[in-house]
Formats: structure tokens, C-alpha cells, sequence
């Protein structure tokens, strides 16, 4: 790695671990009962004070090396690990245990009923973003839908296609956004930070995809919406996860998409009418 490129990561990454830090020290610990990492979806349940907790994270592959050291050192008796424990792998620099880190955090997370919307999170940013400049970070399935109905839509992904655009155009793009749909997969990534930082503090900020923590902290870190996933039928969504099922098919196992929101200000669902907290 250049050393420019070199001294940039170093600052990434030393944002990321701030944030990281401040979620952790308001984590409440909890005893791991089982870890899987699937094809595509790795799953931790942990027993919290509520009950088991089930938390999903997308699985990060991570370079195989006969000679090297295993990726996961502890496999086969990861419920050694207390939940802070594992939680804290999201802090690591091997891609798979990040992913063991941050489905242990969502699974340690306390709920807030209260704050959840039942919306999906493609509404929320066609209804916000009609008549202005909308970043998504990150390709989503509904990508094309979107295209058509904004008028001034962007997609940054790091593998492009069609009309996206590559990570390099991020801090020209972002600022002048005035809304930003970030993928949960940059907290695990180490870049959530430094796309936060570059969002206008007028901007309506939204993370999204099942991965995302329902943190209240991510609030505080100019965070309006985080569009997040709940898993109800623990034991059908670890085997589907775990047979490789992809997220349509561990959304139909049980878990529920929501849309969860700050208690400071008001927002109101054009689906229900209803009112629902929102910054």
C-alpha cells in the first residue's frame, strides 16, 4: 500500500474505532449460545436479561492460507466467548470475525419497540427524496425503481455497474446530498464513519440493510433513520442462514425489516397516518 494510501487508512480506521468504542461501552453483555456463519448471512444468538437475542450481519470472506493462522481462532467453542467478548471482534482486521463482531453487537442491542416503523426503507427514501439530490451507498435490488421515479439519484458501489459510481466519488458526491442512504455493510467495512463525516449536517442521513445496528448512539453521529432488521423465528432463520440462504429466503424464515427512529422530533407514516419519533 502507498503511503498516502497507507497514512488515509490509518484515519479511517482510527474514526471507525472511536465509534466502535462508543457503542461497545454502552453495550449491555449477554451469554453467546450459538454462532454460525453461513454463505451469506452469519447469525449470533446471545441470552440477554429479555431473553435469547438473535443478531444478523452479512458474512465478509476472508483470505484462505493453508499456512496461515485460522480465521477464527475459537471455532468450535465460540460460547466461550461472553457477548462483549465477540462483540469486540467488529474491531478486528480479519473481514469474517468483523462479521461475528457485529451480528454479536445486533444481538446485544437492546429493543425499542417504541422507535419501529413498519416501513420499508425504499418508501422512506422515495418519500424524502422526491425533488432532491439523493446519494444511496451501496446497490440495493431496487435500484432500477428508484432510477425511475428521482430525478437526481446516485449510486457509489464498490463493484459499479451500469451508471454507479466508484468509491473515488465519494467525498465530491456526498456533501452536496440532500439525502444519503448508506448500506449497514459499512459498519463493518470501517468506512461509516468517514461517509458520515462528509454528509451535510442539513442532509437526511439513513442507514440500511440488515446489518445495520440498532444503535441509539449511530443518533448522535448525524444518523436520522436506521433501517434495520429484527429476527423473530430464531431457530428457522440459523437454518436457513446456515444452508446458505440468501436474505430473501432468511427474510421469509422471520425476520422483519423496520424502520427505527430517534424520540426527539415527529414524522408521520403517509401509510397508517400514524405519528412516529423521528430527528
Amino acid at each position: 500500500m502507498p503511503k498516502k494510501e497507507k497514512v488515509l487508512h490509518t484515519i479511517e480506521t482510527h474514526h471507525m474505532m472511536k465509534l466502535y468504542n462508543e457503542i461497545l461501552a454502552n453495550l449491555p453483555d449477554g451469554k453467546i449460545i450459538t454462532a454460525k456463519i453461513g454463505l451469506r448471512w452469519t447469525i449470533v444468538v446471545a441470552e440477554t436479561e429479555h431473553g435469547p437475542s438473535c443478531g444478523l450481519a452479512s458474512t465478509l470472506d476472508s483470505k484462505h492460507d493453508h499456512k496461515a493462522k485460522p480465521t477464527i481462532p475459537l471455532a468450535g467453542n465460540l460460547a466461550s466467548l461472553s457477548g462483549l467478548e465477540m462483540a469486540r471482534w467488529i474491531k478486528s482486521e480479519t473481514p469474517t470475525q468483523r462479521s461475528l463482531g457485529c451480528a454479536a453487537i445486533n444481538a446485544l442491542l437492546p429493543k425499542h419497540p417504541a422507535q419501529w416503523v413498519t416501513e420499508n426503507a425504499v418508501h422512506l427514501i422515495l418519500r424524502r427524496g422526491k425533488g432532491k439530490k439523493v446519494v444511496l451507498i451501496g446497490r440495493f435490488p431496487f435500484v432500477p425503481y428508484l432510477r425511475e421515479e428521482l430525478e437526481d439519484f446516485h449510486v457509489i458501489d464498490q463493484h459499479p455497474l451500469e451508471e454507479d459510481l466508484p468509491p473515488e466519488a465519494t467525498p465530491k458526491i456526498i456533501p452536496s446530498a440532500q439525502v444519503v442512504a448508506i448500506t449497514g455493510m459499512t459498519f463493518i467495512n470501517h468506512t461509516l464513519s468517514d461517509i458520515l463525516a462528509l454528509c451535510s449536517p442539513n442532509a437526511f442521513v439513513i442507514i440500511l440493510g440488515p446489518t445495520t445496528p440498532l444503535s441509539q448512539t449511530l443518533y448522535s453521529h448525524g444518523v436520522d433513520v436506521l433501517a434495520g432488521a429484527v429476527v423473530d423465528d430464531i431457530p428457522a432463520v440459523i437454518r436457513t442462514a446456515g444452508e446458505g440462504g440468501n436474505f430473501s429466503q432468511v427474510h421469509r424464515a422471520g425476520v422483519r425489516l423496520i424502520l427505527q427512529t430517534p424520540t426527539t422530533k415527529r414524522w408521520e407514516s403517509p401509510a397508517s397516518g400514524k405519528q412516529f419519533p423521528l430527528k
